[in-house]
C-alpha cells in the first residue's frame, strides 16, 4: 500500500473522457412518494408551524442514539427531545399526539422525507385521530 501515484476520482474521469472512454454518470435520484405541499414557507404565528427531525449522536461506549426534535418554527419552542435507541414511527406518532395535547394542534407540520415521517402509521393515525375530532383541527403535513 501506498505505492504509485495518488489521483482523484475526477482525474480519472477527465483522462478516460480525453481517451473517448464511457465515464459512469450519477445514477437518477427517486422523488419522494408521500404527498407534499411545499408551503407555508415561513410561520406567522404559535403553532401555524411545526418542524420534526431526527438528531444522532454516539455515546462514549460507542452505541447510538437517536433525538426526535420537534420545534414550533414561530417562537422556536422546543416541544419535544425525545432520546431512545431506536425510535418506530409508532412511538413518532405517540410523541407527535402528546405535543398536541399539550400545546395544541398545529396547522402545519413540516419535516423531511424520513421514512418515520411518511410512513402510513402517521399519515393513517392522524387521519383517525384528529379528522373525527375537527376538520380545523388537522394539521397538514409538509
Amino acid at each position: 500500500m501506498g505505492e504509485g501515484w495518488s489521483v482523484r476520482r475526477k482525474q480519472v474521469q477527465r483522462v478516460r473522457r480525453k481517451e473517448g472512454l464511457k465515464v459512469a454518470s450519477k445514477p437518477t435520484r427517486e422523488s419522494r412518494q408521500g404527498d407534499s405541499t411545499g408551503l407555508p414557507t415561513k410561520a406567522t404565528h404559535p403553532n401555524h408551524v411545526w418542524t420534526w427531525d431526527f438528531i444522532f449522536d454516539r455515546t462514549d461506549k460507542g452505541s447510538t442514539l437517536k433525538m426526535l426534535t420537534m420545534l414550533d418554527e414561530y417562537t422556536r419552542q422546543c416541544l419535544v427531545l425525545r432520546v431512545e435507541r431506536q425510535i418506530q414511527s409508532k412511538q413518532v406518532f405517540e410523541t407527535l399526539l402528546q405535543a398536541m395535547a399539550t400545546y395544541g394542534v398545529p396547522e402545519h407540520i413540516r419535516s423531511d422525507n424520513g421514512s418515520e415521517f411518511i410512513a402510513h402509521t402517521i399519515q393513517q393515525g392522524l387521519k383517525e385521530a384528529l379528522l373525527h375530532d375537527s376538520p380545523k383541527a388537522s394539521p397538514v403535513l409538509i
